[in-house]
């Protein structure tokens, strides 16, 4: 199992994940033009992609995913309430998800897990590789971790998890009170401390990778983000890899064995 971030963040999300000859999309929040761009700079044709998994309506989801559907031939699916509630979506060839369902995508195997956003019906994506059995969780775009989220993360490989903001920085920094307690709510992003502890609960020796996704720009850096997530799992068993994920350029390629272990000569600061 393989996954690549192209890009995270309020200007744009959509993570690759490969298993056997099996290629999907989660999200497509670039413009056609940027997605070929994005996708050319890790070698991937476009046309190599089967589907795309729409997570929610939000723009910075959803913003290519008919237009690149219909240049390349993806297969769109998303949600009744994402469907409904995103333009262009209604209209065009979309198969629809359950918000906690499960679907299979040739060497994909995905389930669906509802999450806590200020959207119709968003979703969490948990990913298993048939050919290797190597779990990936994509888990962006959400005020609190359920217990759901929590029971669905557990014993996987790879974990994207969105990692938005610092309190203190938002609390001080330029947004309005409306603004910070829509972000800060139940409904709305994940805190650095909140994604730690979602982490820390989640971690085995299995680990490989932990991902810290759409990082605000205004609220948080890579290097606050790695150090809250890092103090979080110093006393659990992980020992892989955290890396911030990036907006402007896709990540490195995040992969796993099942069953691996990792020592703790292999943590690193991946920005």
């Amino acid at each position: 199992m393989k996954l690549c971030v192209l890009g995270s963040g309020s200007k744009g999300n959509a993570v690759l994940m490969q298993s056997g000859t099996t290629r999907v999309l989660i999200d497509a929040g670039f413009s056609t033009r940027a997605m070929s761009k994005r996708l050319a700079a890790i070698g991937v044709d476009p046309r190599s992609i089967e589907a795309v998994i729409i997570t929610h309506e939000h723009v910075d989801h959803v913003k290519g995913a008919v237009s690149c559907a219909k240049k390349w031939g993806w297969q769109i699916y998303a949600t009744e309430g994402t469907r409904g509630a995103s333009v262009g979506l209604d209209e065009a060839d979309t198969r629809s998800v359950a918000s906690n369902g499960s679907i299979d995508i040739g060497d994909i195997e995905i389930r669906t897990v509802a999450t806590s956003h200020d959207a119709e019906e968003p979703i969490a994506i948990v990913a298993t590789g048939k050919p290797c059995g190597v779990r990936a969780a994509i888990v962006y775009d959400l005020g609190v971790v359920t217990g759901t989220i929590s029971k669905a993360i557990e014993r996987v490989e790879i974990l994207i998890l969105e990692s938005n903001h610092d309190g203190e920085m938002l609390r001080n920094g330029p947004y309005p009170a409306m603004l910070q307690r829509r972000i800060a709510g139940r409904e709305g992003h994940l805190s650095n401390r909140s994604a730690a502890i979602a982490a820390a609960a989640s971690a085995h020796r299995g680990l490989s990778h932990v991902v810290l996704a759409h990082l605000s720009e205004v609220n948080n850096t890579p290097r606050v983000a790695y150090e809250t997530m890092e103090r979080g799992l110093k006393r659990t068993v992980f020992h892989g890899q955290i890396t911030p994920a990036p907006q402007d350029v896709p990540s490195r390629t995040f992969s796993a064995d099942k069953g691996r272990e990792f020592s703790a000569a292999q943590l690193s600061l991946g920005i």
